[in-house]
Parts: structure tokens; C-alpha cells; sequence
């Protein structure tokens, strides 16, 4: 059986096991409960830093369009509507502050997400959306702190394996744009050493249960198809490119379900 073949078995195997979109759960509005929501929100503002980054990058290069503007509207209002809702909850006046250096951060991005996709301004996307990804990380890191439990680690490192998903795409599709190839180059092999360190702590975490490793099997399946074009480069909108944003959507999917799941142990 082809690589592609077997791929789009398990795209197809994937959506069945996910339903819904990756954010169906994300999508109510009621207020954060306790404190591993709280990190599992707060790092997933970390993903959608790069999720719009690039999905904007996407719309530019003419890269699965339609779905690329569905996700960077629906990640720019899920990052409003956090925003608040972290504001909100706030338990200390360290992360406090943070959510406040976040709003103006946020208000730039926003604004040159707005923008049509050009390669004149991909550089400054990039770099404002890797600001609003530190501080969010900094962030994460207050409320991983201020919870005291083992189990926090755990919803902040699955969350933050959405991040590398996008962070890698978004790296990817940059290459397209002209970014410093070198210095992209060394984010795409940082970020790939990353998720594989990653994964194996949550694979062998003792908190990690049943259903938990039946997700993980299933991402370090996605993982094979998704390093493997990475890998080898290919950027060209009609093959690469459009193969990385869509593995790229699949890991985020899979990985959403795992950090809600680690989540829900701690509650």
C-alpha cells in the first residue's frame, strides 16, 4: 500500500474518531472552573498563535484556502473569547499582570491577521505572532506553578504539543515566503526534537490511562506521515504544503482530545 494511500486511511480514521471539530468543546462560553482548564486554555492561546500565523501564511500561497480561512477565523475569535475568560479568572496577580501585557500584544496581531496575505509583511507576522507564543508560555508556566500538581504538567506539555503542530506548519509554509532558511530550518528540527521527547514523557507518564495511550498511538501514527514530509522539504503549495496543513489539523485534533483528558484528571 502507497504512503498516500495509507495516509488518507488514516485522515479518514481520524474524523470518525473525532467528530467534531477541535474546538467543540472550546466553543461555550462559560467561566474556567478550575485551575487545569485554566492551563489547558492558557496553552492553547500558545497554539493559536501559530495556528493563525499559519493559516494566514496558507491563504497567501493559495494552500487549502477555504479551510485555512475557516481555521484563522475561528482561531482569532477562540483567542478573543480565552483572552476573557483568563482575564477573568485570573488567580494570581502575577498571571494577572501577564493577561494584561497580552492584551496590546494581541491587538497588533489581530490587526495584521486582518490584513491580505503578502510576502512584504509574512516576516512581521511571524515574529509578532512568536510574541504573543512566549508570552502565552509564560503564562502556562504561572498557572502549571500555582496549580501544585503532577497532573499540571501533563495538561501543559500535551497542550503545548498542539503548539509544535502549528509552530512546524507554520515554520513549513514560511520557507515558501522567504524566511532565513537556516534559522527556520533550525526552528522546524527544535520543534520536531520536541514533540518526540514530549510524547514519549506522556506515554510513560503514570497518570497517562488507557484511553489516553489509544489517542497517543494514534498521533505518533499521524506523527510518521507528518515528519516525513517535513522531512523532506517539500513546500510546493500543490503537494508539501498542503499535506503539512492538513496533518498538521489532524495532530492538533487528537492532540486536543489528549490535553482535555489530562485535564479532566485533575479536576
Amino acid at each position: 500500500m502507497s504512503l498516500h494511500r495509507r495516509h488518507l486511511m488514516l485522515l479518514a480514521a481520524t474524523a470518525a474518531a473525532g467528530g467534531a471539530h477541535p474546538f467543540a468543546r472550546a466553543d461555550n462560553s462559560a467561566p474556567i472552573a478550575d485551575v487545569n482548564e485554566a492551563i489547558n486554555q492558557s496553552g492553547r492561546q500558545r497554539m493559536l498563535s501559530q495556528r493563525m500565523g499559519k493559516a494566514w501564511l496558507a491563504i497567501g500561497l493559495g494552500v487549502d484556502v477555504a479551510r485555512a480561512q475557516k481555521a484563522l477565523a475561528e482561531s482569532m475569535a477562540l483567542f478573543e473569547r480565552q483572552l476573557q475568560a483568563l482575564t477573568a479568572y485570573a488567580p494570581t496577580p502575577e498571571f494577572k499582570q501577564s493577561c494584561g501585557q497580552m492584551a496590546p500584544l494581541w491587538a497588533n496581531y489581530q490587526a495584521m491577521l486582518q490584513v491580505a496575505p503578502g510576502a512584504a509583511r509574512s516576516e512581521a507576522v511571524r515574529t509578532q505572532g512568536d510574541r504573543v507564543l512566549i508570552l502565552a508560555h509564560q503564562s502556562t508556566q504561572q498557572l502549571e506553578r500555582f496549580a501544585e500538581q503532577p497532573v499540571a504538567r501533563l495538561v501543559n506539555l500535551a497542550g503545548r504539543q498542539r503548539m509544535l503542530s502549528q509552530r512546524l506548519a507554520k515554520c513549513h509554509l514560511a520557507l515558501s515566503w522567504g524566511a532565513p532558511v537556516a534559522e527556520t530550518q533550525a526552528q522546524i528540527l527544535s520543534a520536531r526534537r520536541d514533540f518526540v521527547a514530549a510524547h514519549s514523557v506522556l506515554s510513560q507518564a503514570p497518570q497517562t490511562t488507557a484511553a489516553i495511550q489509544q489517542e497517543l498511538a494514534l498521533v505518533q501514527q499521524q506523527w510518521f506521515f507528518f515528519d516525513h514530509v517535513l522531512a523532506r522539504g517539500d513546500a510546493s503549495p500543490d503537494t508539501g504544503a498542503s499535506h503539512v496543513f492538513v496533518s498538521s489539523e489532524n495532530i492538533l485534533q487528537v492532540m486536543e482530545r489528549i490535553t482535555g483528558l489530562y485535564a479532566r484528571l485533575g479536576a
